[in-house]
């Protein structure tokens, strides 16, 4: 049974401007991430402190004066945010209560190695227990990550079947999946992926009892407005898009040119921030690029 904060949650996602913030690093991808703040290898010596300079990076976004759903409609953490605190509260009660911003929790466990030109997830060992936290937390939804490298229709057949799959798991849990079957911006043969891609998703939409929605987070297309099926499609509450490593004007650039489609940018969100500058340069600096990314996902 969802709570009263969660049904809230539903309307504000479904009816209020904005994007989604992608604040999920974990594991692999956070010493970029910090290296990228001005955080440097030598300033950590093991996991916790690793997860504890990220965790500061993040409370500084979250509790930045930019930072509120006037422009942001949710954030997704991971794991180890939900289990730390912001501002003397739980992260996911804070962004909710304290800047009504919808939060989401990255349950993946990353990827397997390439097999049929696609990276299925690993398992998710302890999927329930994870999703009974969430709960817990009023935490809304969930995001899980698998990445296209090819065309090869078996490939992503297999990627899409996976993500739905769990996504149902999801679902039955009261909670809403955002379904991320990521194109690698770098692909050879990103258009036919795109392609193969887009048509999987509609036979699992199609399979949806009709009182389900999804969540879609998709790597921009090489043709705009490419993923529109999706969009209107009545079991998608709505498509987000990732930065895929597009900076953050080229990653702004090609959402503008997708109608109904907003962002959940990560790297392009951060870029230009760093440990160093004052609060004052630190917050203007956030404060533009979330400017851009609000105006970019709101045409």
């Amino acid at each position: 049974m969802a709570s009263q904060a969660q049904l809230d949650m539903l309307t504000k996602i479904k009816s209020d401007n904005g994007f989604i913030a992608a604040l999920d690093q974990s594991g692999g991808s956070t010493p970029k991430a910090l290296l990228l703040y001005g955080v440097e290898e030598s300033q950590y010596t093991n996991d916790e402190e690793m997860f504890t300079q990220v965790h500061l990076m993040r409370t500084r976004i979250v509790t930045s004066p930019a930072f509120n759903g006037k422009r942001v409609l949710g954030a997704i953490l991971f794991e180890n945010t939900l289990d730390r605190q912001i501002g003397g509260k739980s992260s996911a009660h804070f962004l909710w209560q304290e800047k009504n911003v919808v939060p989401f929790l990255k349950v993946d466990k990353g990827l397997l190695d390439e097999t049929d030109g696609v990276q299925l997830m690993k398992p998710i060992g302890d999927l329930d227990s994870l999703l009974a936290k969430a709960n817990a937390q009023d935490v809304f939804g969930t995001k899980m990550r698998s990445v296209v490298k090819l065309a090869n229709k078996k490939g992503i057949d297999a990627i899409v079947a996976q993500q739905f799959e769990v996504g149902k798991q999801i679902l039955a849990a009261g909670l809403m999946p955002i379904i991320e079957p990521e194109v690698d911006i770098n692909s050879p043969e990103k258009a036919a992926a795109e392609a193969l891609l887009k048509s999987a998703i509609l036979v699992e939409l199609d399979k949806l009892d009709a009182d389900l929605k999804v969540m879609l987070k998709l790597t921009l297309p090489v043709e705009p407005n490419f993923y529109q099926e999706l969009v209107k499609h009545p079991k998608v509450l709505k498509v987000v898009a990732l930065s895929g490593g597009y900076n953050r004007e080229e990653a702004n650039r090609r959402l503008s040119e997708n109608n109904g489609i907003i962002a959940s940018f990560s790297r392009a969100l951060t870029e230009g921030v760093s440990a160093q500058q004052s609060d004052d340069e630190f917050n203007a600096i956030l404060d533009k690029a979330i400017e851009s990314i609000y105006q970019a996902s709101i045409k």
